[in-house]
């Protein structure tokens, strides 16, 4: 009996390595960054490896439970956001940043692109002392890349809490698609990164 037990288990264990099953990390850690329209920002960090889950909502603002009709009548200080869980053991805090700046104009400091307003400004919130000074850094590189002429604004400011933005918000670009490329396209966005950075997106 315990034989055909060993046997059996083995055989679970053989299947579940040839199909590349991987222990969820033991540590994860969060990043929040506001880049205008939360919907264009989250498939980027979707397809980067290492990053586990991307949830866009709130942050910057102190009214509890914020909608998107508040946050959007530019009456409260939130900004439409990411929170970014990833495995620091497959990719740093540093290299998330590469993978925003891709994202956005950091030279627009009254929105991003076709969305104006302070709910669309774009923001790194950094949670400790150490991610301050890992953005400020990269913020600086980016300055003295060349890539842009003109003064790179994006804040950086202290995380608040991060709220959850509405369930039809959530991976919009999955579910609508085809308005989803639409609006990309429209924004200006999409033309703007290409001249930017061709196919290092």
């Amino acid at each position: 009996m315990n034989r055909i037990f060993l046997l059996t288990f083995g055989c679970v264990a053989v299947a579940a390595a040839s199909y590349g099953q991987s222990p969820a990390p033991t540590t994860t850690k969060t990043a929040v960054f506001a880049g205008g329209c939360f919907w264009c920002i989250q498939p980027a960090f979707d397809k980067t490896p290492g990053v586990i889950k991307t949830v866009v909502g709130y942050c910057g603002g102190t009214e509890p439970n914020p909608t998107y009709e508040l946050v959007t009548s530019e009456k409260t200080k939130y900004r439409e956001s990411m929170e970014i869980t990833y495995d620091p053991a497959k990719i740093s805090y540093d290299q998330l940043l590469d993978v925003y700046w891709r994202q956005i104009d950091p030279t627009q400091a009254d929105g991003q692109f076709t969305d104006i307003g302070p709910s669309y400004r774009a923001a790194i919130f950094y949670g400790n002392a150490d991610e301050k000074k890992i953005a400020e850094a990269s913020k600086d590189k980016l300055a003295r890349s060349g890539k842009f002429k003109k003064t790179i604004v994006t804040e950086i400011l202290p995380a608040m809490k991060f709220w959850p933005a509405e369930d039809y918000h959530q991976k919009y670009y999955r579910e609508n698609p085809e308005r989803f490329e639409a609006f990309e396209e429209g924004s200006g966005r999409v033309s703007f990164k290409k001249g930017k950075w061709g196919g290092e997106q």
